[in-house]
């Protein structure tokens, strides 16, 4: 009857019984871009057009529904004004309301994932049947949107605000018997069942078991729930939506008042409400920056297949050094089904190394990730040991040892003999230079980068570092290996604090220059957290430890010695010569008392504030939090563009995504090059020139100012 190329409607063998079957021709997965909404327009002319018309089911041809929009026209959807992007948005809900306004009973039935604008078609159907197997959900809120095909106002009146308010707030995914309890969905069935389930409910509907007519007309009048019932559902949502949502993040107390306002209209008065409201958030920086993010970690991870492609499978790997960080390192590659043997040279480390593991472990089966069986399975392929045996049957040597340059070299060069030619040995340094530890080996050729973030089980971005004479077989196998144990990978090449740790640093000396220069410390950490990071400076080098973040700054700025000079008053230098070394000896910047947990809780310390003012010549100063701000992010953005325009990556989505991933850059500003984008970089130039006298890290690069000259952007 009808052969789209994502959308195809077949008779059945019942008269006047259709099948509109989702099978996006040339791709594993559905969504609803343009073409395939309007593919949709026509299947439901075509369907009213049919007499007689009985029944409809809805299936997908595919191992998921529909997964949602196509984000990848979102970038020129959301350059319009809000006005025009709401007149879209409405275009396209007109083919929702004419399928849901057909005259006949609709039964879909849901495989796989039907999220975003997938579970929002499937609310227009009259009955939703769904896989045991299978998953729903409105996720928009985490690319800093919310529902724009209805979803918002058909949610609401399927399941109660209660339900809906949740649901989009929070943009949690629910499995199928959380999506029954909550009203979503009417039925879960084997998958194996799913079919035939959902074609006895047509059947029932068609035989006026079920009212799906009452079922639809529900859905297009405004809400009937009480007023006093309303407005405390409401209430309770806000609140709760208002302590879990990040700062600059809008959508989900945007999308909460809009359903509030909705339910008092009809569906399609409430649905014109909707789309405005979702115009509106479209042009947010939040949305912007959140999508963007989305593209990005597309790009970086297809990259990073294809780079992975021709690397030889990682069978069996060596973590040298054990302690938390080798025990880290240890748990995720065995978690992913590769033996691991950790070698150190104490047995208190092996120990400390195998605690983190069991730690982590139990984690994992208690969040029910892991059975008990597959945590023992997982615990017994890691061998702790002190001796060599075994080392040359690796694959992969993964370095995790003391952050000191000569040390490295000397067990590097001691352990090489005993591997295999074909192996590849890596290091885990976040400071040191790949190729200063590779002056010491036979074959440098062999050495690459691997640059753990702590926590390693937690924190998903990994730096393949490629140095200067490393190969391109090294690398590919690297690279594959963090594929495998399910980690982002950036390949960065060799310089002083690779990608990550050399932006950070331009940001943390920028901290240093500020409380140098009379800023109270936490006014800082206040003006950065307020600005959306998770922790402000301060508290970080407290997190991290001051005596390595001492010692980290230092030797990055080295690298970097004509814009990155020696810092005559060092915060961070006092404090490691005052033995103040943050969480890990109970006084930083603040001091630290464990709760009944175990964990580290920050309060002030009353003495912080006199002992810096010996590196604060001029005395304490007051500064704005806009003034912090441009201090504390413009060099971070410039080092970032200095990154990318030298090669040390290939692109600015790599840039963001690392910063993001690694660092916990603010999602709602995207990154330090989307960033820079959204201030518009005449702009951005602009604000160095008026901090040009604080020096050469708020100086832009010839690149950089022919960027602007140009018109031209990062994205």
């Amino acid at each position: 009857m009808f052969q789209g190329q994502s959308v195809r409607v077949s008779r059945m063998e019942c008269v006047g019984v259709f099948e509109v079957c989702f099978d996006r021709q040339g791709e594993s997965i559905n969504k609803f871009d343009a073409r395939t909404v309007d593919e949709l327009r026509q299947v439901a002319q075509l369907l009213r057009a049919q007499s007689p018309l009985r029944g409809i089911l809805v299936t997908s041809a595919k191992d998921v529904f529909i997964v949602g929009a196509d984000i990848t026209e979102f970038g020129a959807m959301f350059a319009q004004p809000a006005e025009a992007i709401a007149a879209d948005v409405w275009q396209s809900n007109l083919a929702f309301l004419a399928f849901e306004d057909l005259p006949a009973p609709s039964v879909v039935a849901i495989n796989g994932f039907a999220l975003g604008g997938g579970l929002e078609f499937a609310l227009a159907t009259s009955i939703r049947v769904m896989s045991e197997q299978a998953q729903i959900g409105v996720p928009e809120v985490k690319l800093g949107l919310f529902p724009g095909f209805g979803g918002t106002v058909r949610m609401m009146r399927v399941a109660g605000p209660a339900v809906a308010c949740g649901w989009v707030a929070s943009g949690k995914p629910a499995g199928a018997a959380q999506a029954l309890e909550a009203g979503v969905v009417d039925a879960v069935v084997p998958a194996d069942r799913l079919r035939a389930e959902a074609l006895a409910w047509l059947e029932r509907a068609m035989a006026g078991e079920t009212d799906w007519v009452a079922r639809q007309e529900r859905k297009r009048r405004p809400q009937s729930q009480g007023g006093a019932t309303l407005e405390q559902a409401f209430e309770q949502a806000r609140s709760a939506a208002a302590k879990a949502t990040p700062p600059h993040q809008p959508a989900a107390l945007a999308a909460l008042d809009m359903m509030r306002e909705g339910a008092a209209l009809d569906r399609d008065a409430a649905i014109r409400l909707e789309g405005q409201a979702f115009g509106r958030i479209a042009r947010t920086q939040a949305a912007a920056s959140m999508v963007q993010t989305f593209l990005n970690e597309q790009a970086v991870k297809k990259a990073a297949r294809v780079a992975g492609k021709p690397g030889a499978h990682t069978r069996r790997a060596v973590v040298l050094g054990a302690g938390i960080m080798g025990g880290g390192i240890a748990f995720a590659t065995a978690l992913r089904g590769i033996p691991v043997r950790m070698k150190d040279v104490q047995q208190k480390a092996l120990d400390a190394g195998m605690a983190e593991v069991a730690k982590q472990l139990e984690r994992q089966v208690q969040s029910g990730r892991l059975t008990v069986a597959r945590a023992a399975e997982v615990l017994t392929s890691i061998t702790p040991q002190l001796g060599d045996e075994g080392l040359g049957e690796a694959d992969l040597v993964i370095e995790a040892i003391v952050e000191k340059l000569e040390v490295k070299r000397q067990v590097l060069a001691a352990l090489e003999p005993l591997l295999a030619p074909t192996a590849i040995l890596a290091s885990n340094t976040s400071s040191l230079r790949i190729d200063d530890i590779a002056s010491a080996l036979a074959r440098p050729e062999r050495l690459v980068g691997l640059h753990f973030f702590n926590p390693v089980p937690v924190m998903p971005l990994v730096e393949v570092v490629r140095g200067a004479q490393s190969s391109d077989a090294a690398v590919a196998g690297a690279v594959a290996y963090v594929n495998t144990i399910g980690k982002t990978a950036v390949v960065v090449r060799d310089c002083p604090g690779f990608l990550v740790n050399r932006v950070l640093t331009a940001y943390m000396r920028a901290f240093l220059q500020l409380v140098a220069d009379g800023a109270a410390y936490t006014r800082v950490d206040q003006a950065m957290e307020a600005f959306g990071w998770p922790m402000g400076p301060a508290y970080l080098e407290d997190v991290v430890g001051m005596d390595t973040g001492s010692h980290v700054n230092d030797v990055i700025s080295a690298g970097y010695p004509e814009r990155m000079p020696r810092i005559e008053h060092d915060a961070l230098r006092l404090m490691a010569q005052e033995h103040r070394y943050g969480q890990k000896s109970g006084l930083g910047f603040y001091r630290y008392e464990p709760n009944s947990r175990g964990k580290p809780v920050r309060s002030a310390s009353g003495d912080t504030h006199a002992l810096l003012e010996r590196v604060q010549p001029q005395g304490p100063r007051d500064f704005t939090a806009e003034q912090i701000v441009d201090r504390m992010m413009l060099p971070m953005v410039l080092e970032a563009a200095r990154a990318l325009h030298e090669g040390v990556v290939a692109s600015a989505a790599e840039v963001d995504l690392a910063m993001h991933l690694g660092l916990g850059f603010p999602a709602y500003a995207g990154g330090p090059l989307k960033y820079a984008d959204w201030l518009g970089l005449p702009e951005l130039l602009a604000r160095c020139e008026r901090l040009r006298a604080l020096g050469p890290a708020y100086a832009p690069t010839d690149a950089l100012r022919a960027m602007a000259a140009e018109g031209r952007r990062f994205y």
